[in-house]
This record gives structure tokens, sequence and C-alpha cells, in this order.
């Protein structure tokens, strides 16, 4: 698997985790009232991994020539949490498919 691929499959998915803990801070925030220290913890550490995800998107997306369309979809994935894991598998998927000339 060429680099950009690797480092979009490893930031795709630590968003993704990163999405998940902030919301259980949220939840535990929000619904059980017992603080905000997940909040505080895994919201600058989403946001982060936010931006870095569109970036890593935009570079794989140069390395392995990806449709604009393919791109868009990327990019919006960032947006619905978890979405990150399903657009990552498609990609996986897609290049482990054999090329037919």
């Amino acid at each position: 698997m060429p680099t950009a691929l690797r480092l979009f499959r490893y930031v795709a998915i630590a968003e993704a985790c990163s999405w998940a803990g902030l919301l259980v801070g949220m939840y535990v925030k929000y619904v059980v009232a017992a603080g905000d220290l997940g909040v505080k913890i895994f919201g600058p550490v989403h946001g982060a991994l936010f931006v870095l995800y569109l970036a890593a998107v935009l570079y794989a997306a140069r390395q392995a020539r990806w449709s604009l369309g393919t791109v868009v979809v990327g990019l919006v994935c960032s947006v619905p949490p978890l979405a990150t894991l399903w657009f990552e598998r498609r990609m996986l998927a897609r290049h482990r498919e054999p090329v037919t000339a």
C-alpha cells in the first residue's frame, strides 16, 4: 500500500476514534451530568484530527488520482460521526481490486 494511502487510513481511523470519544464525553456531560472532562480532552483532539483528516484526504487523492467526486465524498465524510471509517474501507477495497484493462 502506498504511503499516502497508509497515512490516510491511520488518520481516518484515528479521527473516527476521536469522534467516538467526543460523543461519549458529550453523553457524560449532557445526559449523565457528571462533568465535562471528556469533552475538554476529546474536543481539541478531535478538532486536530478532523483537520488532519481533511489534509490526508487531499494528499491521498492526489497520490492515488481520485476523481473529484471521490474527493468530495471523502471530505463530506468528515462531518457525520464515524463516516470516515466507511470511506476508508471503501477506498481500501478499491485500491485492492485488481486493475483490468
